[in-house]
């Protein structure tokens, strides 16, 4: 290495305070997943000791089978998951489609149509979420998954990712050449472009399952019946008007964590891709 290029003793120093810094963020930021996970295997007295202990000191499985045997939250994780999973499979398809048309086919009224999607997305969705919901009920689809989704088909901030992804990545000349050999667009989009989107798709999946799996307002509303709940809703009833069962929730929440953990580690390399190579040129 030349002279030039070696970091002097200035920048090392604070390249070192800099990851200092940061190993101190990262462990401030885990600190309350730690309590949380010690936390559910507590009894009472240990949960409420002040200064509270990061590691229990008579660890006990006893708020672990009482939530499994009083409450259905096998249940309510079935329901969470089969509700992020067909919400995520949707938002891809929607936002793949929408988002290769949208980058690769030119005209003024795409051009609106992308314009009017970029606006929702400032849009709450509780502003349309009752209306919503009496569509739903017209339909019968309460206290089912097919009413959950109705309001988790689509996500515009996916459209405009895939988008931006097409524009930045896909060439126009490998299409026209696919068209030149005859290949029709259904063919070369799932066969050219998709494949070429594995990056992006796989953190707006990771994105898509993540707002699903942690929706709250929206069952809240759909469901009605405890058989119905999702887990969020779920979590709520360990919580009355003036008491908190901090141990069953702890043990709930951590059993809960288990899927969350399971996506993100399939999926975190295309995520940090997906992020990374997100261009932002038109």
């Amino acid at each position: 290495m030349s002279e030039g290029l070696r970091p002097t003793r200035r920048q090392i120093i604070v390249g070192r305070l800099i990851d200092a810094g940061l190993i101190l963020f990262c462990l401030a930021m885990l600190l309350p997943l730690v309590l949380l996970v010690s936390n559910a295997f507590k009894t009472p007295p240990d949960i409420l000791r002040w200064p509270p202990a990061i590691l229990p000191r008579d660890p006990t499985l006893d708020n672990m089978r009482a939530v499994l045997a009083d409450t259905p939250l096998l249940r309510w994780m079935w329901n969470s998951v089969l509700f992020a999973l067909l919400s995520t499979a949707a938002i891809l398809t929607t936002s793949a489609v929408t988002g290769y048309v949208l980058a690769k086919f030119r005209s003024r009224v795409l051009n609106v149509v992308f314009a009017i999607i970029l606006a929702t997305a400032i849009v709450p969705f509780e502003v349309y979420m009752i209306p919503l919901f009496f569509n739903v009920q017209k339909l019968g689809l309460l206290n089912s998954t097919a009413g959950l989704l109705v309001g988790y088909l689509v996500m515009s901030f996916g459209i405009f990712l895939i988008r931006q992804n097409v524009i930045a990545s896909i060439p126009d000349e490998l299409l026209e050449a696919a068209r030149v050999d005859g290949a029709g667009e259904w063919w070369i989009f799932w066969r050219i472009v998709v494949p070429l989107l594995r990056g992006p798709l796989g953190a707006l999946g990771v994105l898509a399952f993540f707002q699903a799996w942690t929706a709250f307002a929206w069952p809240l509303i759909v469901t009605t019946t405890k058989e119905s709940y999702t887990v969020e809703v779920g979590l709520a009833l360990f919580q009355t008007g003036f008491t908190v069962d901090l141990g069953r929730l702890s043990a709930a929440a951590t059993v809960v964590l288990v899927p969350t953990i399971i996506v993100f580690s399939l999926l975190r390399r295309n995520f940090v891709q997906g992020v990374a190579t997100s261009g932002l040129k038109d």
